[in-house]
């Protein structure tokens, strides 16, 4: 999408609150024929745009209960630290994101676990088990009152 196109820029808007509608119906909402609508459509998924489409899941009613953002500081900085961490990391199924950042920390996390007590599992069993993290900083999220993945 390089060039700047309110019509792609709608059914974007309206497809990221909706993921699973119906072609006719986002048609109908954009102002387009069916036709029209889904060639665009295809367009923006095989640009690369739009990619992909998934299932939102309820953390809470899968027994995840406990969410925090979770700071993670690297003793070295090389890429070899960063690698072994990214690995150990991606097999951590309570790790549901990891963002590389700049700052005073390498990593943000976003770890769900069903409470604090699995959390504190997670907290000594894993990161306190990887040579490469230096510091960890937990913060509990309480509520979200927004949240633009959901």
């Amino acid at each position: 999408m390089n060039r700047k196109d309110t019509v792609n820029e709608r059914i974007l808007h309206v497809l990221t609150l909706h993921g699973r509608i119906p072609n006719t119906e986002l048609a109908e909402k954009i102002g387009l024929s069916a036709s029209a609508c889904l060639r665009r459509v295809q367009e923006l998924e095989n640009n690369g745009v739009i990619k992909g489409y998934r299932a939102i899941l309820d953390s809470e009613l899968l027994g995840n209960g406990f969410i925090a953002y979770v700071t993670v500081g690297l003793g070295q900085h090389t890429k070899a630290s960063q690698a072994a961490f990214e690995q150990a990391i991606a097999d951590a199924t309570e790790v549901k994101e990891c963002h590389n950042v700049t700052g005073s920390f390498e990593y943000i996390l976003r770890v769900e676990t069903r409470n604090l007590k699995t959390y504190k599992t997670f907290h000594t069993d894993t990161l306190g088990t990887l040579e490469q993290v230096s510091t960890i900083t937990t913060h509990v999220v309480m509520d979200s009152p927004k949240d633009q993945r959901v």
